[in-house]
């Protein structure tokens, strides 16, 4: 019995090593800074066109600008014009995060340590819907708040 939970246990890790497209090697590092980078973590996907081409395999905290600076390897068959850009996004509300690289159209392609310089940070689904939240809370319709002002929030009365 303990055997065949063994063998059991032994095909799970070979099936997961494999489907995880896991690669010891080979490509190259660009990097890119970000304002937030949200659940992004060192082994997220980095996809072009929906397609993995490489992974997030460093991120640190930039002491002097205080940006998120992350470390992406890429497929040594992936090119980047120099023009590229990065985005952080979401597989969904509660998935994980993963850097989305668009090709630029430049002629000159980014070398190995260069940097990405069009990035755009992760949205924050939770804040964003708590502040969804928290605005439409706030308009009371007719529950009698006593200020009888209809402007937007955080715009004085009469600006509309």
């Amino acid at each position: 019995m303990g055997a065949l939970v063994l063998a059991v246990a032994g095909l799970f890790l070979f099936y997961a090593y494999a489907s995880s497209e896991f690669s010891t090697g080979g490509g190259y590092e660009v990097t890119a800074r970000f304002t937030t980078v949200g659940s992004l973590k060192p082994g997220s996907d980095v996809r072009m066109s929906g397609i993995k081409v490489g992974t997030v395999s460093k991120q640190v905290l930039d002491p002097q600008t205080y940006l998120a600076e992350v470390t992406l390897s890429i497929d040594e068959s992936i090119q980047l014009p120099i023009d590229s850009s990065a985005a952080v996004s979401s597989e969904g509300l509660l998935g994980g995060n993963f850097v989305d690289l668009v090709p630029g159209a430049d002629e000159k392609m980014l070398a190995p340590g260069e940097r990405i310089e069009l990035t755009q940070d992760a949205v924050d689904f939770i804040q964003m819907l708590s502040r969804f939240m928290f605005q439409a809370g706030s308009s009371g319709s007719g529950s009698g708040s006593g200020s009888g002002s209809s402007a937007p929030m955080g715009a004085a009365p009469g600006t509309n």
